[in-house]
Order: C-alpha cells, then structure tokens, then sequence
C-alpha cells in the first residue's frame, strides 16, 4: 500500500476523497490507484532524482500523480494550463522531464510541444480523458499491485518567473531526489491542523499547479481531508460547493473575494456557510473594504498568510487580529526568523524599514533549478533568503510590507514578471524600448500595460496592435499587455535603469495607492 494514505483507507475506505466534475474516488480506491501507479513510474525508471511534467486542470488524476511521487521519490512540474506550447517546451528541457501528463484540455498543446526539439528526452506521454496520447488509465493499469517497497518523499517543483525573463524552477525539501522517507511528509502536513480542520473537507477553488493552492489542499489531503475541486472558478458554485459538501475549509485570492461579494443580494442570502471553519487568502494585496466585508459576512473565520514558492508559510493573522491591526500580514510563523536588513547588509530594529529576509529554523531552503547566480542572489548567507519584499517588524513583532516585489505585477492574484514579457515586444523593429508595468485594474487589482519608445516615423497605433498580437502568439494570455502606450523618451537613472515607478505614476495617482 501506500504509507500516506493506509491509515486512512483502513478508517474510511468507502468516504470520498477526491470529488472533481467527472466524479469521485473513495480513500481505498485512491489508496489502490496510487500504489498502482507509483509501479506503473517504477516500471519506466521514473524513481528519485527524475522528473515528469504534468498539465492538467483541477482533477483527480493531479493528485494521484502528486501522491505517486510523494511515495517513490520523483519530482513533479505542475505546468501552468495557460502556457502556449512554446512555454511548455521550454519548461520540459529545464527541468528534464521524462514523461508528460497532460488533461484532455490541454492535449493540442501538449502534442505541439512534444513536437518541439527541446522536448526530445521525454520518453512516455499519457493524456487524463480523451486525446491523441496513450491514456493516463493504460498507463496506471500497466502497474501491479504488489507493496511498495522503500518510499521516498518525492513532490512538487514549481516555476516561478523572474527579473530574467524566462520563469525558473524552484526546488525546495519537497522536490524530491533527496532520500527523505515518505514518513516525514506526514510530519510536516499536520502543522496544516493550524490552518485548516483535519479530517474535513476542503475546496479548491484556485489552480494547483499555484504553489499556494497545493499547499492548501494536497497537504489537508494527507492529513485526512477530503477534496472537492473545480477546474474553473464560479462565485455562485463555490458557495454552493460548500453547502452541498459540508466544506469547512479552502483558500481564495482577492479577486474571487469580489466576485462573490458582487453576487446578487439573494444568491447571498440563500448561502447557510455553517460549516466553514477557514478561509484562508494570500498571494495578492486584498483591498481593506473587500476583506472587511467577507468577515462581516463570513464572521472571523477569513484568515491570511504571507509567503512565496520560495520561503513557504512565513507568517499569518487571523480575522480577529485583522481588525486590530488592519495591514499587517501577522507574526513570524514560530519556525520562521525574520531580519529587516538595510542596503548595507546592516540589521534593522523594529520600525525600520528595509529588505525582508527570512531564515527556517528547521534548516529547509531553496535553489533555483539550473541558476546558482539567481539562487546567491536571493541569499545574504546559506539559509537567510529573501523574496525581494521591502517592511518592517513592529515592536509586537507583526510583520508589515511596505513595498512589493521589484516590477512584479499581481493581477487576480497571480505573479506576473515583466522581464518575460518585454523580451518578446522588444523583438519589434519599430520598438527602441519598452517597459511592462502593472496599471489599476478594478476587478483584477492590477493588468498588464506595456509603455513603448518607437523608433522616427513608426505608427503608433499600428505597432501597438502588432505587440498585442505578438505577445498572444507567444505568451500565455494572463501575461499579454491589454493596451500600450507610447512615450517619447523612457525615464531613467543616472546608470541608465529605467524608472518604472515614475512610469506607474500617472496611473496610481488618484487610487491612494503606495507604488
């Protein structure tokens, strides 16, 4: 069997596990299918150290490939489902994916970027419904049910873009490779009793190829919770979900706080919500009046985190202390050390405010996958990293931001790095310069508007609608610039920087908004 999920299946064989659009999977069943598979891996010479890609939607297949490696040691890339074909291939070399797991959504995609040449290592592809791939169920019947033998926790490997343009990989204890025992995973999943209800039932709501939303829904599935899932978010379904599945917890981003706050009055009304017990958000800076009237409504059960692919959980507040202390992101998780450091490297007391580095007290770190230059950049010394956040600490010792990551744009809680984007516009000949700056967007936070220096006598209209439709060929949706604007000269320092905060002005001038 599988030892993440024996206790379980003996206790509750019979209950629903996993709950997606197509249908369920009870713990005995999931114990099974799991245990199959991780032979069906082992039988392909997939174990510690290899890795597989995976693009799929929110469905049951995800999270048995995500038990699989849990149990035999291999690293997953859960692959963004709005990447083009492009953006997938580059993430199979990369990462030097063996295999390919793609959803029935996504198969077009995945056929294009199998075709590419930086795609040639993969040995075996399977498609999770139907497709021009072998099917995901021929490959998990081709594993017999004989016990594994030693597990080795093996897990997730999420890209994250960056100021370099292409995204980069961020391996952490988790990743797999390690010879850590499955045992440990175990360990680490109940410290999720702190944040959600073990043996509950939980919502994803969010796409788990985000690190956040992994976090909180496949370590409460270790932990004995169930899961419900929908690969597309609806305000009005999401709260019917919880009342139909008795959900006591999940995790939403800002955005889908305003969506379901802007539902009508008796689409509202007609939601009982007994059953919630957290609702945790993060990944976005959620606008005060938003979160104040979720708690209103919800009562004090709307809690949130702050923390990044890189660092994990690094601190939290609950709604009640929210309100005492509107705009902090909470204490220090007990684990985690927090310096505020000046650009000297000298150490800041309370108050002061300066980078954020963070330290684990039980040892964990990250590196960036195939970039030590990235990875010392993001470390003051081996274990104190930082995300590129600027705050301070109060003399409570709660954590404040008072700035964001450099250039980063978060649009419906999504992490958007101009570099990427600015690359494929500057291949323009007409363009002399360009900068991607992130622009108040009313439901989303902020969307994406590229500001371009054009060349003597280029159209400006004409070269902007050829950016659009250039980054849309090259670039998944999300991170496509909705309009450009044209300047006659970009801002910059005296070394030569563009200033994009000078650029960002104009557009935050009137929302009250730090930039």
């Amino acid at each position: 069997m599988a030892i993440l999920l024996d206790t379980h299946a003996a206790e509750r064989p019979d209950q629903a596990a996993l709950i997606d659009e197509n249908g369920e999977t009870t713990w005995s069943e999931l114990a099974h299918r799991v245990t199959r598979l991780s032979r069906a891996f082992a039988d392909r010479g997939i174990g510690s150290g290899d890795t597989i890609a995976v693009m799929m939607g929110n469905r049951r297949e995800l999270f048995e490939i995500l038990l699989a490696a849990a149990h035999t040691g291999f690293t997953v890339v859960p692959v963004n489902w709005h990447w083009v074909a492009d953006e997938l291939a580059y993430v199979i070399d990369d990462s030097g994916a063996r295999g390919l797991i793609v959803g029935e959504r996504f198969v077009d995609v995945g056929l294009a970027a199998l075709a590419d040449p930086r795609a040639a290592r993969v040995e075996f592809s399977a498609v999770a419904g139907h497709g021009d791939l072998d099917p995901y169920e021929d490959l998990l019947a081709s594993g017999d049910d004989a016990p594994l033998g030693d597990q080795f926790l093996g897990g997730p490997m999420f890209y994250t873009s960056g100021t370099t343009g292409r995204p980069k990989g961020v391996r952490g204890m988790l990743s797999g490779g390690q010879g850590i025992p499955s045992e440990i995973f175990a360990l680490i999943s109940s410290s999720m009793a702190d944040y959600v209800p073990a043996d509950g039932t939980t919502l994803l709501a969010g796409p788990a190829y985000h690190s956040a939303q992994w976090a909180f829904s496949f370590m409460p599935l270790v932990n004995g919770s169930s899961i419900v899932m929908r690969h597309k978010f609806d305000a009005a379904e999401t709260l019917r979900l919880i009342d139909d599945h008795s959900v006591t917890n999940t995790h939403l981003v800002p955005t889908q706080f305003k969506r379901i706050l802007d539902l009508p009055d008796d689409v509202r009304a007609s939601f009982d919500g007994s059953s919630l017990q957290a609702l945790w958000h993060g990944a976005a800076p959620c606008p005060p009046p938003w979160k104040r009237a979720m708690i209103e409504w919800l009562g004090p059960v709307v809690h949130e985190y702050y923390g990044s692919t890189e660092g994990a959980f690094i601190s939290r507040i609950t709604a009640e202390e929210w309100l005492e202390r509107g705009g902090s992101v909470g204490k220090p998780l007990e684990v985690m050390e927090v310096f505020v450091v000046d650009d000297d490297g000298n150490h800041l007391g309370p108050d002061q405010t300066g980078t954020l580095y963070f330290k684990n007290a039980m040892g964990s770190d990250f590196e960036y996958h195939n970039d030590p230059d990235k990875t010392a950049a993001a470390h003051l010394e081996p274990g104190v990293f930082t995300t590129g956040d600027v705050g301070h600490l109060d003399a409570d010792g709660y954590l404040w931001l008072s700035d964001r990551k450099i250039d980063m744009i978060i649009s419906g809680g999504v992490n958007i790095y101009p570099a990427e984007i600015e690359a494929v516009l500057a291949e323009h000949p007409c363009v002399v310069d360009v900068a991607v700056i992130g622009v108040p967007n009313e439901e989303f936070g902020e969307e994406v508007k590229a500001v371009v220096e054009l060349s003597d006598g280029a159209d400006p209209d004409a070269v902007g609608a050829e950016l659009i439709a250039a980054a849309r060929e090259r670039l998944a949706g999300y991170k496509c610039p909705r309009s450009v604007d044209v300047v006659a000269e970009m801002p910059r320092t005296g070394t030569g920087k563009i200033l994009k905060r000078d650029l960002r002005e104009p557009y935050w001038a009137d929302t009250g908004r730090a930039i």
